[in-house]
């Protein structure tokens, strides 16, 4: 009796953790290919139609798959990470509310933590994503080859020490901070809205609130996911020296050089890969939560 009730007390605990690595992994084997083509055109390989030509015609199919295995353990442990953190913060500060709907900004401030939180847990993962992603468009002599995400790990860590799987963790966790405020905030916004104003449904709601949830973490994090992006796949000149010298260097010297547009580059492509990611996110939470219930977990 004892050790049952034990038992029910871990699992309401550990259940939203749960519940959001599987519905961010699941996402993701469907987003993959989409991602792969952002990470080219942000990489300066062209327009998303000329990238995704030249990959089918001399990499083959496989190639929208490449990294996939560091793209799911990084929901494993990013998406796991801030979506359980973030109903964990929300659930406490509505106790703290007196059971009340929790006001937009206390939304936000519960997504930038549970951006952060995520983001620390997750950056090994997520570094070894874009280098897995932007190996085959270097040259053959600087490619890394990395077999999977754990033997990049293994590598990254051999080669370069341990603190390297935290490399661009600055501007990891702050995009990570801007996404999730725009990503969560939005979507619980979205279906108290729905649910109370307009009277949607169950599945219009979840639809409906996923797409102004995809929509405001796009917008918000675009800018920050291509500086990390830049310093993550640096590689240093024939003296050693590397292009960058940290996060802000890369979007002074961004800034300088293109614009403020230059941040959105690619922007199309990653409002169609991180709107649909973040949609299906939620449709597949509210699924396997909708199972959980039937079976009385």
């Amino acid at each position: 009796m004892g050790e049952e009730k034990k038992a029910g007390g871990v699992w309401p605990t550990v259940k939203p953790f749960v519940n959001g690595g599987a519905s961010g992994m699941l996402a993701t084997c469907v987003i993959q290919p989409i991602d792969m083509v952002k990470v080219r055109i942000q990489l300066g390989q062209g327009s998303a139609g000329q990238v995704t030509k030249t990959m089918l015609k001399e990499e083959g199919v496989g190639a929208f798959y490449k990294g996939l295995s560091a793209g799911l353990l990084r929901q494993a442990t990013y998406t796991t990470a801030r979506l359980g953190s973030f109903r964990m913060l929300t659930a406490k500060a509505i106790e703290a509310n007196d059971g009340k709907p929790l006001p937009l900004y206390q939304k936000a401030l519960c997504g930038l933590t549970a951006g952060a939180i995520g983001a620390s847990v997750g950056s090994p993962a997520d570094l070894a994503l874009i280098r897995m992603q932007a190996d085959a468009t270097l040259p053959a002599a600087q490619r890394r080859n990395y077999t999977n995400a754990f033997h990049a790990l293994y590598r990254i860590v051999a080669d370069e020490g341990v603190l390297a799987l935290w490399k661009g963790a600055g501007p990891t966790v702050v995009r990570a901070m801007a996404l999730n405020m725009g990503m969560l905030a939005s979507y619980d916004q979205s279906v108290e809205f729905c649910k109370d104003s307009l009277g949607f449904g169950e599945a219009a709601t979840v639809i409906g609130a996923s797409t102004v949830s995809g929509f405001f973490a796009a917008a918000c994090s675009l800018p920050f996911d291509y500086v990390k992006t830049q310093i993550q796949k640096m590689q240093p000149d024939a003296q050693g020296k590397y292009p960058y010298t940290g996060s802000f260097d890369c979007a002074m010297k961004t800034l300088k050089a293109g614009g403020p547009f230059k941040f959105y580059t690619g922007f199309p492509v990653y409002c169609v890969r991180i709107a649909p990611h973040v949609m299906m996110t939620w449709i597949f939470l509210n699924q396997i939560q909708k199972v959980e219930k039937s079976i009385g977990l």
